[in-house]
């Protein structure tokens, strides 16, 4: 008879997805913190968890560390960059612990955001978007004239994990020409994929720059002058993996040398973006809130993501999103 396991949650969810999860961990039990916390925040220190088994949500780093009683952590967040540390690395093997997260349940919306924004940048939304809200003219030649074709085009896509992975195959049925880039190539791509110490290299044949890369101290401020600078004149720039992956002033000169044709930003350091900063004001810079990875219906994926990786846990399989 399968042992009834503690669970502990401090993932903040709206009520049809708590009761949910209430439902589905059953016959184990569930702790529910007095702390709830979203997916980007940092997760305070808790003593009930103490007495469970399983986390469900962004337990303190501390915590994953010490608590020798916890066997798998399930991050209720695609990134996990808080967590990619040696210690904990090392605390995790030495009481065969897992670390898993919830990338497959953002794949979706994140490759989708970053669609729409490519499609915004070809078929000039913006400009249409601007003309309604200032002159209400009719710049029908204007607009037609500027507008591009992504078949054909080059992309450079960073990233090819869940979101990245997934993004290619809404690009394929477009004919555009994909790159792929990653820290560790493992030869599936379904793409031709490059080390990152590709980039430098494969940057000048880019009309699109995606960045879906995590926040690391590889990563940080990765996209810098010298980058931007390698970029063909008029590529559009895209982030939606994190801020701190981007130089922002940088990119501020790159649009206002012109260099880069947009940038399409989901992601931002600070966030959210204090009213002040340059971002808002440089030109052909497009910024949504860090919404990529939302819908209708996240909370309830994300529950569920982690009710089906519980049964896997249960009967030793394999679990989805593993990263540790």
């Amino acid at each position: 008879m399968l042992a009834t396991l503690t669970i502990w949650t401090n993932a903040r969810l709206p009520a049809d997805a708590a009761a949910e999860l209430a439902e589905g961990v059953r016959p184990h039990d569930l702790i529910v913190s007095a702390f709830p916390t979203g997916n980007l925040a940092a997760g305070k220190a808790d003593p009930q968890l103490e007495q469970a088994d399983i986390a469900f949500g962004q337990p303190d780093v501390r915590q994953v560390i010490e608590l020798s009683r916890l066997k798998w952590i399930h991050l209720s967040s695609a990134g996990f960059s808080r967590y990619d540390l040696p210690e904990v690395r090392h605390a995790l093997h030495k009481r065969g612990g897992i670390l898993s997260n919830s990338s497959s349940v953002f794949a979706e919306p994140c490759a989708e955001h970053a669609l729409a924004f490519m499609l915004s940048a070809a078929r000039r939304l913006d400009d249409a978007v601007a003309n309604k809200f200032a002159a209400r003219a009719w710049p029908t030649a204007e607009i037609r004239h500027r507008s591009r074709l992504l078949a054909g085009e080059t992309a450079i896509i960073l990233g090819m994990g869940a979101i990245g992975s997934r993004l290619v195959e809404l690009l394929m049925p477009l004919h555009m020409n994909l790159i792929g880039i990653r820290r560790r190539v493992r030869g599936d791509e379904s793409i031709p994929t490059f080390a990152i110490e590709e980039l430098d290299r494969l940057l000048p044949q880019a009309d699109h720059v995606v960045n879906i890369l995590p926040a690391s101290l590889e990563t940080d401020r990765l996209f810098n002058a010298h980058l931007f600078e390698r970029m063909k004149k008029g590529a559009v720039f895209y982030n939606i993996g994190r801020g701190t992956t981007v130089n922002d002033a940088d990119l501020v000169n790159a649009l206002l040398s012109q260099k880069l044709r947009a940038a399409y930003l989901d992601v931002t350091d600070p966030e959210p973006l204090p009213p002040e900063h340059p971002l808002w004001l440089a030109p052909n810079c497009h910024i949504t809130p860090h919404t990529a990875g939302g819908h209708e219906r996240e909370f309830v994926d994300s529950v569920r993501h982690f009710l089906q990786n519980l049964k896997r846990f249960e009967s030793g399989e394999a679990l989805r999103d593993r990263v540790m």
